[in-house]
């Protein structure tokens, strides 16, 4: 059954289906994940607790209980019945596409980068069940967007928050220094949804028996949802986790058995890997004597950064070194994009699609697009 009756072409369907929970971020980096751990542990041996302290347990008990909160979302039959109503709206794949990059965008400046892909990609995935649909390309996007959108606000990513907090600046003031670094990002974000996805018309496939809504389960989920938020601004993590996996665990078992463990181990050995890495002397030494402190060098210098130990712990990092705050935030929220560690939410979106080959999908249009950014948002900088 076709929207308009015309066909998408193959290459459009060739990675609209969803894999196992195990694919995307890849459990391939699991393992390398832990096997640095494990030569870390030889080379510089530390007590037990010392490791545990690496982790910020903040961010991992967040995702955790977002996690599960998305799983009873998505096992209520929402997600199905919201997709079959967004696709008899939609007539063609770019402005499918065009729709979910500006929400991506959007939100992620509103409710942070990680909640709009808690959001959005179960949602996306579920189009793909339903339709031929570039899958990839539509989450590699979102995870572009958030990336870029979450840049303009404050509240909208970690390393914002932190620069903010440090900058003494106002909201709208900070929201004035980011912008012209926002527009350049979304510019190319847009230009690459134009190119990336075709004007082809929306090809259903087959209907499959539809799951029954639970109104119940959905309701519960947003309520949780809800108050995991508030118990998040009110630092009551545990509190909230306890609350989210206990409700779950009595009325939806289930639930819990779908989250994916992996993605927290991943996050969790992320820290533990960069945080080290960030360490070490020669590291120490290296920033110590580049001319990093201010203009282009900064920005660049967090862009490269960001690519090996993330934006995040860039920005702590790089603190103690770069004066000119504006390059620095500059440079970090462009060093989001390129290779998958530049951003904790490139991770989480390949891992909630379940994308196959997700990581190579994401560095082929990624790499690229960081490339454009950086070299146009350091020529705004510069004139």
């Amino acid at each position: 059954m076709t929207k308009d009756s015309v066909s998408a072409p193959s290459s459009a369907t060739s990675d609209s289906d969803a894999s196992s929970p195990h694919e995307g971020g890849g459990n391939g980096l699991l393992w390398v994940l832990v096997a640095v751990a494990v030569l870390f542990a030889f080379l510089r041996p530390r007590a037990p607790m010392d490791w545990l302290r690496l982790v910020d347990w903040q961010t991992v008990g967040a995702l955790a209980g977002l996690l599960a909160i998305t799983q009873g979302v998505e096992r209520s039959g929402m997600l199905q019945a919201a997709a079959q109503r967004l696709l008899a709206r939609t007539h063609d794949q770019r402005s499918l596409a065009m729709l979910l990059t500006a929400s991506a965008a959007f939100l992620s400046a509103l409710v942070t980068n990680d909640v709009s892909l808690f959001l959005l990609v179960p949602l996306t995935r579920v189009l793909a069940t339903q339709a031929h649909l570039p899958l990839a390309r539509l989450v590699v996007l979102q995870a572009l967007a958030v990336n870029a959108g979450s840049a303009l606000t404050p509240i909208g990513n970690p390393q914002n928050l932190y620069l903010w907090h440090r900058s003494g600046e106002g909201f709208v003031a900070f929201m004035g220094m980011m912008g012209p670094t926002v527009a350049v990002m979304l510019f190319w974000l847009f230009v690459a949804v134009w190119l990336l996805v075709p004007r082809t018309p929306i090809e259903l496939k087959p209907e499959a028996k539809a799951a029954p809504v639970q109104p119940r389960m959905l309701a519960l989920s947003g309520v949780l949802f809800v108050g995991f938020v508030v118990a998040l601004d009110r630092h009551w993590l545990l509190a909230g986790l306890g609350v989210v996996f206990g409700v779950f665990l009595v009325a939806y078992p289930r639930v819990l058995r779908g989250i994916d463990w992996a993605l927290l181990a991943i996050i969790a050995l992320m820290f533990v890997d960069l945080r080290q890495l960030a360490e070490l002397p020669a590291v120490v030494a290296l920033l110590g004597h580049w001319p990093i402190t201010e203009g282009w060098r900064a920005y660049l210098a967090a862009i490269v950064t960001s690519q090996f130990i993330s934006n995040v712990p860039a920005a702590i990092l790089l603190d103690g070194h770069v004066r000119d705050l504006p390059a620095l935030a500059a440079g970090v929220s462009v060093g989001g994009f390129g290779c998958v560690l530049g951003s904790l939410a490139n991770l989480i979106a390949l891992r909630l699609a379940k994308l196959p080959n997700g990581l190579r999908e994401f560095h082929r249009i990624s790499i690229p697009f960081l490339l454009v950014c950086a070299a146009s948002a350091l020529l705004l900088r510069l004139g």
